[in-house]
């Protein structure tokens, strides 16, 4: 069966207050499909509670979230998932004691379609379901490398690995559109340039879109196809990242200075 094609994210005058503070202040902004566009900005500028809120984890107090002819705002986040949004977080978020096939397995949940009753009688459905699970997770599991640690528990796996197993989990749920949370936060250098090298992957061999959190402006720079910059939250640019990166306002946030940022590399 052909995958629905992979729709727009279109971010429309978002607001969220908490007790008072504005945390997002009508931010706006579109994802085309297919592309890699990041969200930066200076600690507390509001990145965190945008993702939350493109999640269903946060709810908005005004404004829009469309992702094809879908309204997000009000959907909880199990149907936001079931429209093919899928999201990794800033902390890792797996069950440490399971190994990474079990992990895996369980980005496979919205989709399996077998009943309690069938699975807990291993009827021949329920059977060859899991069957064809298992192999996915194989294939993934190879295209972000980490086949070779399959049936290691999560919590004996280096850091880095564990990054890129939360990323494969999310994979696993067929995603059209997925949410990286600070996909490189408190990696080495190397971990950094393999994870840098499967998101510009994920991109070009799958064909989602993709909507990254990131402090590392190298990468961001580097891969990402438009940039949207959040200050005190508001939005406080959006465009391509050679024009984001000297834009005035943007190196005022990050520098406190008229001075351009750097385009340094990661490679």
């Amino acid at each position: 069966m052909t995958p629905p094609p992979v729709p727009s994210l279109l971010v429309r005058d978002v607001t969220v207050r908490f007790a008072g503070l504005l945390a997002l202040d009508a931010v706006s902004f579109t994802v085309e499909p297919g592309t890699i566009h990041a969200v930066i900005g200076p600690n507390g500028a509001g990145k965190s509670t945008c993702f939350n809120v493109l999640s269903g984890v946060y709810r908005a107090a005004s404004g829009s979230v469309r992702f094809g002819d879908a309204e997000l705002t009000r959907l909880p986040t199990h149907r936001i998932a079931a429209l093919g949004v899928a999201r990794t977080f800033q902390n890792i978020a797996l069950s440490r004691h399971l190994p990474v096939a079990a992990n895996l397995m369980l980005g496979r949940h919205r989709l399996t379609r077998a009943g309690f009753v069938s699975a807990g009688l291993r009827l021949p459905r329920a059977r060859a379901e899991r069957a064809a699970h298992a192999a996915r997770v194989a294939e993934i599991a190879a295209f972000t490398g980490i086949a070779g640690w399959l049936h290691t528990p999560v919590g004996l796996l280096p850091y880095g690995v564990q990054k890129r197993v939360e990323l494969a989990r999310a994979l696993c749920m067929e995603p059209r559109l997925l949410l990286l949370d600070e996909p490189v936060a408190g990696m080495n250098g190397g971990e950094r340039r393999e994870m840098a090298r499967l998101i510009s992957a994920i991109r070009e061999d799958l064909g989602i879109s993709l909507l990254l959190v990131e402090h590392d402006m190298g990468m961001v720079m580097r891969l990402a196809d438009a940039v949207t910059v959040l200050d005190f939250g508001r939005r406080i640019a959006d465009g391509a990242p050679d024009d984001v990166r000297r834009d005035p306002a943007v190196i005022r946030a990050y520098l406190g200075a008229e001075e351009p940022l750097r385009k340094e590399e990661t490679a």
